[in-house]
């Protein structure tokens, strides 16, 4: 990478870590562009070759957080270290919900990124990193003769959305550690429900 490129890119990435701070503190309509590039000690131009505006930066927050989200879940499953596809699934659920209880994230990406991206630019987004890991997880259990046999596309899709509800309770909760807590057992019952009987 020459030197440009690496300029560049910490440019951005400065830019990325002072909305990210700004933004999880105060909220997306809370925050300027000239708040942003003051914090980040670059110029406005500095922002807006990087990003065609702030809700182009939001997106980049909002991308950043799901990557490493996705990363957390993996590196947990990882050091897991179960060959059963249906704990694997259960940890990576377990993972997901403790996130949810982190302001940042709550905040970001479950409450503001919605109503900022709209709701199909979320969406999408949501499944770019989400979808891939859910429908392994899925296959596996499937293949491993654990989960029913079913087309796993839509089922992966519809554990996405239950997941994203129940981020979205805990989220909104005005106590979101005790609502994590409630929200668990009814996630990890739709889990068992996909169970192969006798399996």
């Amino acid at each position: 990478m020459s030197r440009q490129a690496e300029r560049s890119d910490a440019t951005r990435a400065r830019l990325v870590s002072a909305a990210r701070a700004l933004f999880a503190k105060r909220g997306y309509a809370s925050v300027g562009t000239e708040e942003i590039v003051r914090h980040a000690k670059l110029t406005r131009g500095a922002l807006y070759h990087h990003f065609d505006d702030k809700r182009d930066l939001f997106r980049a927050v909002h991308e950043q957080i799901e990557g490493e989200l996705t990363d957390a879940i993996a590196a947990e499953l990882a050091g897991a270290g179960t060959d059963d596809p249906i704990e694997a699934l259960r940890t990576a659920v377990r993972t997901f919900l403790d996130a949810c209880t982190e302001p940042a994230i709550a905040r970001i990406t479950l409450l503001e990124a919605p109503s900022v991206l709209g709701w199909e630019k979320w969406r999408t987004i949501d499944e770019k990193y989400g979808l891939g890991l859910t429908i392994a997880g899925l296959e596996m259990g499937m293949d491993a003769g654990r989960l029913q046999r079913q087309p796993v596309r839509p089922l992966a899709h519809l554990l996405l959305a239950a997941l994203r509800e129940a981020g979205m309770v805990i989220a909104n909760a005005g106590d979101p550690k005790a609502a994590r807590a409630e929200v668990e057992p009814a996630v990890l019952s739709l889990l068992a429900g996909l169970e192969r009987p006798g399996s």
